[in-house]
């Protein structure tokens, strides 16, 4: 029995010594390495082992530690390729081939900078240059932890017609533009993950360290059962403080007045419930309604109602009436004849009897892609229910359950697809991300800083940090209404405070009927304009044109503008501005007529507002009419000169 103790001991001392050799999955084939930088590689064998790394003439020799964890750092070396990677240590041995020395971007955000390829314009244009294309991509796989990983899954992906679909649309233009001006291979890692907030991706101890979530760290959940317990007990608080609908039937609430349903979650379409406020990671069922207010003339017409390709099993009633039970075929087009809508308001009802049957769609709600998709289609006219005007509320009296999901803890992404990728030699971050954060805006001031100055932290540099700001979605309301995606604008571009940051302004290319607009080409290569410009000093690159002061005197407002130095121009066949509004001592709003009058100065000014003391511009969620360019064709970021509370003061991470 001794011997076979020993024998035991000797073969588990013998296997920890002998650990099979390894390294980090970020190393691998066609792999992109940073030029002109420190190159950190690194990995496992047995403990204390030795291990020896060639690449491109370095010969690196390291000892693993006590765990068998090994780490080396090879010497900056300037752009080429293809090169290949030995790694050895006792008997075994690594090789990795064609591998590039370029420029390594970390792409990140939620589901903007997830957007693949071949769901954005001109796909199948860059299929038939892909091949020349000297992008490669490192897609990191989806992961929560709740402690930090040390090991990511995932490879590099060579650009191919077969592959650019999969990469990330606005990374893949990004680093088009980057390759083909500095004439370098472009690696682009892509962790990202859709909807998303910020806060899921800052490190635990920066979270513990800001006053503004210490005292929020120790109850957020574990472990899935003490998420799903948290979420339910914050659910039933809401639900029942607004009239709990397990009192009710459909019935009963098909009958109800619009009125009625005022306290409920507000709520866009087409989109999943998960998107919805305090219905994130919610899996159950309920109710959706929507108000309508129509004239004499459709009382009398029939009409098309379409719900787009939504599959579930539903209820639809109109003023009481039901007029569809169970599942709907894709875009089916469901007839309704005269006498089915009134003269006043109409309430539009649907009970939700299943969550949605195609698998690659989660959750309740409405599915399609916008206005084409959602509408009520009279003989002259289409009534667009695609927007925000619904309310939901779940049905407490049927199963439910809670998903464990990013947003359901912070930090939670930062773990499990952040932390892997450190050390990693990068040239800089592109971030696509704020929509999740919208409603906290104020806080967002704080909160993106603090991970930018957390990243730079963790590798230890002060990594370029180069932002897409939130494009065109939503209704098109005025500063007296307020608007949270303007005030996360403002937000975004307050951290250009900080040195080596740019930001790619896009309210122009934004879609307001779909907060993910298709056109990812020019939101890329205007992030390349300011990574070109900002970080590589190449010339004949140019940014947006930013808000710098107003003068207000003679009953207007003078605004100056930054990067105009070449002159400012109207995007408008008559040559009006349009835009801008300007408010008196009492903070309410009248739109405004603007001219250009100098280079980088707009002259604003209105009858109602005889002594403004305060301009906007762009001051909605989507300002489509905001037609202001310099003369390159970047459009001026929105901006408020005032420093009024907003809607979302006060609104703080749960």
């Amino acid at each position: 029995m001794k011997f076979l103790t020993i024998t035991l001991a000797a073969i588990f001392a013998a296997s920890a010594v002998y650990a099979q050799l390894s390294t980090s999955k970020l190393f691998g084939d066609h792999m992109v390495l940073q030029r002109n930088h420190n190159i950190p590689v690194w990995g496992r064998t047995g403990k204390k082992a030795k291990v020896i790394i060639d690449l491109n003439n370095q010969h690196i020799v390291v000892k693993a530690d006590e765990q068998g964890n090994w780490t080396a750092t090879l010497a900056s070396m300037k752009e080429g390729g293809p090169y290949t990677m030995k790694i050895s240590s006792g008997k075994e041995s690594i090789s990795y081939s064609d591998i590039m020395l370029g420029e390594v971007w970390l792409c990140s955000g939620q589901s903007n900078m997830e957007f693949q390829l071949k769901n954005a314009y001109g796909y199948k244009a860059e299929q038939k240059v892909a091949s020349q294309v000297a992008v490669r991509q490192f897609h990191v796989q989806n992961k929560i932890s709740l402690t930090p990983e040390k090991d990511v899954t995932g490879q590099w992906i060579l650009a191919s017609a077969n592959t650019i679909g999969d990469f990330t649309a606005v990374g893949y233009f990004y680093a088009k533009k980057l390759s083909q001006t500095l004439h370098v291979t472009v690696g682009i890692i892509n962790s990202s993950w859709g909807g998303t907030e910020a806060e899921d991706w800052i490190s635990r101890e920066t979270i513990v360290a800001s006053p503004d979530f210490k005292a929020l760290v120790p109850d957020l959940p574990q472990n899935a059962d003490q998420l799903s317990q948290r979420s339910d007990k914050l659910l039933k608080r809401w639900a029942y403080h607004n009239g709990p609908v397990v009192n009710f039937t459909a019935e009963d609430l098909a009958t109800k007045p619009g009125y009625f349903f005022d306290t409920w979650q507000h709520a866009y379409a087409p989109g999943s419930w998960e998107w919805n406020g305090r219905l994130y990671s919610y899996r159950g069922l309920g109710f959706m309604q929507r108000t309508l207010s129509l004239d004499s003339s459709y009382s009398s017409v029939g009409s098309v109602i379409s719900l787009g390709q939504t599959d579930a099993d539903m209820d639809i009633y109109i003023n009481g009436k039901l007029i569809n039970k169970g599942a709907l075929p894709t875009n089916y087009q469901l007839s309704l004849p005269a006498g089915t809508w009134k003269t006043g308001m109409n309430s539009l009802l649907i009970n939700f009897q299943s969550a949605q049957k195609n698998p690659t769609w989660f959750g309740t709600g409405l599915n399609g892609t916008g206005a084409n998709d959602l509408n009520i289609r009279f003989a002259d006219t289409t009534i667009n229910i695609a927007d925000g005007n619904w309310h939901v509320m779940p049905d407490l009296s049927k199963p439910y359950h809670f998903d464990f999901l990013p947003n359901n803890t912070a930090f939670d992404l930062y773990n499990g697809m952040i932390n892997p990728l450190i050390p990693y030699a990068l040239a800089g971050v592109i971030w696509y991300q704020g929509e999740s954060n919208a409603e906290r805006a104020f806080q967002y001031r704080s909160v993106f800083q603090m991970l930018i100055n957390d990243w730079r932290g963790r590798w230890k540099e002060q990594l370029p940090f180069l932002f897409v700001q939130l494009s065109s979605f939503g209704t098109s309301q005025n500063s007296n209404l307020g608007s949270n995606w303007a005030e996360l604008r403002e937000a975004q571009n307050m951290a250009l405070q900080l040195p080596n940051t740019g930001v790619a302004v896009t309210t122009d290319i934004g879609d307001p009927f779909n907060i993910h607009p298709k056109d990812k080409a020019d939101v890329g290569y205007r992030l390349a304009a300011t990574s070109l410009t900002q970080v590589y000093h190449q010339p004949g690159f140019f940014a947006s044109p930013l808000f710098v002061s107003a003068d207000f005197s003679g009953g207007s407002a003078l605004v100056s503008f930054s990067n105009a130095e070449n002159g400012l121009m109207a995007k408008d066949q008559y040559g009006y501005v349009k835009g801008f509004e300007l408010a008196g001592a009492d903070h309410k709003f009248y739109y405004a007529q603007a001219v250009i009058t100098d280079k980088n100065k707009v002259k604003v000014w209105c009858s109602a507002v005889p002594n403004p003391v305060a301009v906007r511009y762009g001051w909605t969620n989507a300002p489509v009419d905001a037609n202001l360019f310099n003369i390159q064709g970047f459009p001026v970021s929105p901006f408020r000169s005032d420093t009024w509370d907003g809607v979302t003061l006060g609104h703080k991470f749960e």
